[in-house]
């Protein structure tokens, strides 16, 4: 019975990291242009880094709940920090976009070691924390996760697994559009500057009606029904 109770618990981190880490954000469209830009091995490290420091915002929020709910002014401090790293990507794509000269983001192409730079880009990213907030209490209410090592380490386990796959995806896609698609860098840096610019569009928008982090921290119960579906998907994937 334990062992199946880990197996789901491992599927159901694994799946859901993997499909929250799809849609755009700053991490993934960031390593996808250090790899367009320096290559594989240097955006795998920028993926790894910030995968590390998710781990430990999702280790925190299992055994710190209560804690992390009253961390509100940090958490909003937080949102402005990531606004600004987003302006400053945007602006940095579009440099380099207008300059022929310039075929790199000056921020993610810096001299800093891209897994430290991973690391500090997630650390002041805190979207992941109301993310995995959610789940993991909607997943405790439900008896799926236990308030055990065991299934933590299990649970963490498939996240780290999941997020690295989905960050893969835009790693490799990004080498795939300036190696095989004959993509000029110039055309990329448009292209990923006007998704910064679109991600700080919303991340303002956000901040302004109160929609941010501390909201979705203190309403998990709005990916109730979302939980339970993508739970239903794994259940039927698992069996």
């Amino acid at each position: 019975m334990k062992s199946t109770s880990l197996n789901k618990v491992f599927w159901v981190g694994m799946l859901v990291s993997f499909l929250g880490t799809l849609p755009l954000g700053t991490l993934n469209i960031a390593a996808m242009q250090i790899s367009a830009s320096d290559g594989l091995a240097p955006a795998l490290k920028f993926a790894l880094g910030s995968l590390v420091v998710e781990a430990i915002y999702v280790r925190v929020s299992l055994v710190a709940m209560d804690w992390v709910r009253k961390q509100k002014l940090l958490l909003k401090i937080l949102e402005w920090v990531t606004l600004f790293i987003v302006v400053a990507l945007a602006a940095s794509s579009f440099y380099a976009a207008l300059n022929p000269s310039v075929d790199e983001n000056v921020i993610l192409s810096s001299t800093i070691h891209r897994f430290f730079l991973g690391m500090m880009m997630c650390a002041v990213t805190p979207a992941q924390i109301p993310f995995w907030f959610g789940w993991s209490t909607v997943l405790f209410t439900k008896g799926i996760l236990l308030p055990k090592a065991s299934f933590y380490n299990i649970y963490i386990l498939g996240i780290a697994i999941g997020t690295f796959a989905g960050n893969c995806i835009f790693i490799f896609g990004g080498r795939l559009m300036v190696d095989s698609l004959n993509a000029s860098q110039s055309l990329l840096n448009w292209i990923i500057g006007g998704i910064f610019a679109a991600t700080a569009i919303i991340q303002i928008w956000r901040i302004i009606k109160d929609k941010g982090t501390v909201h979705k921290i203190e309403h998990p119960e709005e990916m109730k029904e979302k939980v339970e579906k993508q739970i239903k998907e794994v259940d039927d994937t698992v069996s």
